[in-house]
């Protein structure tokens, strides 16, 4: 290995990190707001009685909410590239 392969890795090995970090976080945006609806309706449908009604909607909800935070990464990508 060459010094100037030893300076490389930081850079490469932090870009690695960044990388991971942010789809690590993708994820969990997407977990989030997919649990938080699907969360509601359950609870919503206790307190009103109408099981499954708002649940199906809590679940059709978090997925629209997982649709717009994949939007706009993809967006986001292409304005880099």
């Amino acid at each position: 290995m060459t010094k100037n392969d030893d300076e490389r890795f930081p850079d490469q090995f932090g870009r690695s990190v960044r990388a991971l970090s942010d789809y690590m976080g993708l994820g969990l945006q997407i977990a989030a707001s997919f649990a938080f609806f699907v969360l509601l309706g359950f609870w919503a449908d206790g307190k009103l009685g109408t099981s499954p009604l708002l649940l199906l909607a809590g679940v059709v909800l978090g997925m629209l909410g997982m649709t717009l935070v994949l939007m706009k990464v993809v967006r986001s990508a292409n304005k880099k590239s």
